[in-house]
């Protein structure tokens, strides 16, 4: 099977330079489908410092991004997204500086954390934000250190949250318009804000996995991620065009006939879309561990599995905390994971539906991928997004190709 997930990434190689650098990349769509909001995204430890960036095609300026993903104060990767035709081909002039700032643009993606604020009345109007947050393991409820339990990340398609305890679940924000809402509601939409077209919180998933939360497995069934050192939450990158947060859970006793892990899960969100790259890694060669992933089995919902690492599910369910008084909310659910990291399909039970994942070393990925009833813009039938998740398979299992020219200096 193709590596699929794999959006296009370029290392560029040369020497640390002081003045602007200028480089032309190449970017081609071999499928005969349109991509948006395609990802390029540029490695740039071997460049030299860079501090600013500036993307064009055919004259015209793109947003572009400088992530520092090790948080050591230098920038990593540049990302830019990539609008492409049917078997189009574009290239794109890349300048890198080694002085200035980031260049600013329209945010289309939103991410945040908040300690709750006693002194607000209002449950979508905490401030008191937070970049990071470490709990020990021992911690008596880290569940409600946060407002809405847990850091929140969106793009104009989605909205998700993820638990700061030993779940680590994804929960889901459905949306009727295309926008960003999160700021705004805080996961918690008022009665004022319903009325003006609000999305609002649409899956119940106690124990699940609900949206691809990564999970232990003890040979029978999942096991939570307990128990640890301590577990920590934080953010990486705030857009504009792609979040990026990150779960570390330090000496995690995954098997307790083996020695404790560090685990880092990453969440990639990028503008434009509706999935949501998961990339867990780890501090050894785990190739001997068994985990396990999946997506709630909604109350009476219809399956949909091709067998070679795509499951999905359509249901209807109460949601859970405030929004229960609205109204029963309809989902659709997927995941698809590259079928080397598949050891097992189990079949759903009342929980449900899971794999058994393992690693050929210290690092596997996968996306996840939801849609809301409510949407105007989105998917309305069991059938409808099942066709859609196979074509969403396809379309990975194409990625876009680069190329680059040698930078002039």
């Amino acid at each position: 099977m193709k590596r699929i997930f794999a959006y296009a990434a370029i290392a560029l190689s040369c020497t640390p330079a002081f003045a602007q650098q200028v480089t032309s990349v190449t970017v081609n769509n071999p499928s005969t489908t349109a991509k948006a909001d395609e990802p390029v995204v540029l490695q740039l430890k071997d460049f030299g410092e860079v501090k600013s960036a500036l993307v064009t095609c055919g004259g015209q300026e793109i947003p572009c991004q400088l992530d520092d993903l090790d948080q050591d104060e230098s920038f990593d990767e540049l990302c830019f997204l990539a609008d492409l035709k049917g078997k189009e081909t574009k290239t794109y002039e890349v300048k890198l500086f080694a002085e200035g700032d980031p260049r600013s643009y329209p945010a289309r993606v939103f991410t945040e954390m908040l300690i709750r604020n006693d002194k607000v009345k209002e449950k979508n109007k905490h401030n008191n934000f937070l970049e990071s947050i470490t709990a020990r393991g021992d911690c008596a409820n880290s569940y409600n250190l946060q407002h809405h339990h847990g850091v929140d990340f969106e793009s104009e398609l989605n909205g998700i949250r993820i638990y700061f305890d030993k779940r680590q679940t994804l929960d889901l924000y459905g949306k009727f318009q295309k926008r960003l809402e999160l700021e705004a509601t805080q996961f918690y939409t008022q009665p004022e804000q319903k009325a003006e077209g609000f999305g609002d919180d649409v899956l119940w998933v106690g124990n699940t996995f609900g949206l691809g939360a990564f999970r232990g497995w003890d040979g029978k069934e999942p096991t939570m991620i307990d128990p640890v050192r301590s577990r920590t939450q934080r953010i990486i990158s705030y857009g504009p065009l792609r979040t990026i947060v990150e779960v570390f859970d330090r000496g995690w006793k995954a098997d307790t006939n083996k020695a404790p892990l560090n685990m880092t899960l990453r969440y990639i969100q990028y503008a434009g879309h509706r999935d949501t790259d998961v990339e867990v890694y780890f501090n050894r060669n785990v190739g001997d561990f068994k985990f396990s992933t999946g997506i709630i089995n909604v109350k009476g919902s219809e399956e949909f599995s091709d067998k070679k690492g795509l499951r999905a599910c359509w249901g209807t369910d109460w949601p859970s905390g405030d929004t229960i008084n609205w109204k029963r909310e309809t989902v659709g659910l997927g995941i698809c994971i590259p079928m080397k990291y598949v050891k097992s399909e189990e079949v759903a039970n009342k929980d449900n539906y899971a794999f058994v994942v393992g690693t050929d070393n210290d690092r596997l990925s996968y996306k996840v991928i939801y849609c809301s009833d409510n949407e105007t813009f989105g998917y309305h039938s069991a059938k409808e997004w099942f066709e859609f998740l196979r074509e969403w398979k396809k379309e990975l299992e194409m990625p876009i190709a680069i190329s680059m020219t040698a930078p002039n200096r």
